[in-house]
């Protein structure tokens, strides 16, 4: 029996640093009466609060809500109030050893022409995030800026033997992710379970990044059942589908 569903933010619950629309805000409310929710992305708290938290309806049980913020490295849990319950913070040399390689693979691809709109390399604490028109930049040149992958792809294979030492993942529609070795979505998911005292067998996720060197592809191969979406029309029936099932399918949070 599945008790909580997981699903990543940018591409499977909202469009990439869009707000999740009235419609998505109302079934999400609505999922959380029937079983536990958590939301996984390798973007930061501010990206949670502005895109899910501040469209939700107020009749949402945000104490069934869990929120797992840059690959699942922070975990907020809402108690009265959020709280960060973890954070496995980059140390100061770590992070110059990504920022040197980052601009070093930048300026050797090609990638350092053209207009941003805002950073394009962010420090989120737990994990190093490239953002290939920055992260403020227009849906639309989001949506054309790398659709193959293959700037992405390249960028990630120039990174890997300069940064032995950590995870290159890629993510939403301009982005990669750099946490160390190890830390994806799926050690994000093995550890808030061993906090929340859930099963791998309870879990249902749902992403888009499910492709090989996809930010949400280690959740699959961990053996967490996975449902791919390709819009985020698709995750609305998939979430309609489980309401539709009836009375709520666990009690377990």
């Amino acid at each position: 029996m599945k008790s909580i569903a997981i699903f990543d933010l940018d591409g499977t619950l909202a469009e990439s640093k869009q707000p999740i629309d009235a419609e998505m805000g109302g079934l999400l409310a609505s999922l959380l009466d029937h079983m536990a929710v958590a939301v996984i992305s390798g973007g930061d708290w501010p990206q949670f609060d502005k895109q899910l938290l501040g469209r939700l309806p107020d009749v949402a049980d945000l104490s069934r809500l869990f929120l797992l913020p840059t690959s699942g490295s922070k975990f907020f849990q809402y108690e009265r109030r959020w709280r960060q319950v973890y954070a496995d913070v980059l140390t100061e040399t770590e992070r110059s050893a990504i920022y040197a390689a980052l601009q070093q693979a930048i300026a050797a691809i090609g990638l350092d022409a053209g207009q941003s709109w805002g950073d394009r390399i962010e420090d989120r604490g737990t994990q190093i995030t490239f953002s290939g028109l920055g992260q403020q930049a227009p849906l639309d040149q989001k949506r054309s800026w790398d659709p193959d992958l293959r700037k992405r792809q390249r960028l990630k294979a120039f990174l890997e033997p300069k940064l032995p030492a950590f995870s290159i993942r890629i993510g939403g529609a301009t982005s990669l992710d750099i946490t160390r070795r190890g830390v994806d979505k799926a050690y994000g998911l093995a550890r808030f379970a061993e906090v929340v005292s859930i099963r791998k067998d309870e879990m249902m996720f749902f992403g888009d990044a499910v492709f090989a060197g996809g930010n949400d592809a280690p959740v699959r191969a961990a053996g967490i059942a996975t449902v791919p979406v390709a819009l985020i029309g698709e995750t609305k029936t998939a979430i309609r589908t489980i309401i539709a099932c009836g009375p709520p399918l666990s009690t377990h949070f």
